[in-house]
């Protein structure tokens, strides 16, 4: 598996793929995350123009996608039921989905991301079990509860490596 920044000509196939994971999620417990048309592509294309979008690949096909940035996330500023591990400077994973072709593939772009940085911000739905299983295994510490911009709650999670 490969992982390289997305570009314009890729955007059929990952809304593909995100047209894919919003199904994934409804048929396992989680209609409300993604509802039926998140993330709208003019997000998807303000990603790709910002350089912050990526795709797992392998030859042809995409295995996943997601976005990777630098903090600090507006919607991070605030946590409630908890606070983050530290004000370090941080990243942040959004929009991470799987095209279901390959096993893994979630958990290797989240490998990538702590090969580009040591302190990794990251939040799901309550009910996005596949997600917070993922999140636990790769050794997230749980923080609290941030909202997101349209104001609906998210369980919010840090891994630092240095503080491990």
């Amino acid at each position: 598996m490969f992982i390289r920044k997305t570009q314009l000509k890729d955007l059929p196939l990952i809304e593909g793929v995100y047209a894919r994971a919003r199904e994934f999620m409804k048929l396992s417990g989680n209609p409300g995350q993604w509802g039926d048309k998140y993330p709208q592509r003019e997000k998807l294309l303000h990603d790709i123009e910002l350089g912050q979008a990526y795709i797992c690949f392998e030859d042809d096909d995409i295995l996943a996608v997601f976005t990777f940035c630098p903090g600090p996330d507006a919607t991070y500023v605030r946590i409630e039921g908890g606070s983050w591990l530290n004000d370090k400077p941080y990243h942040v994973i959004h929009r991470l989905a799987s095209s279901g072709l390959r096993r893994g593939a979630g958990a290797f772009c989240i490998d990538w991301c702590f090969r580009q940085s040591d302190n990794i911000r990251i939040d799901t739905h309550a009910d996005n079990k596949p997600m917070l299983n993922l999140i636990a295994k790769k050794g997230f510490v749980y923080c609290g509860i941030i909202h997101t911009d349209d104001g609906t709650p998210r369980k919010a999670f840090q891994k630092d490596i240095e503080e491990q």
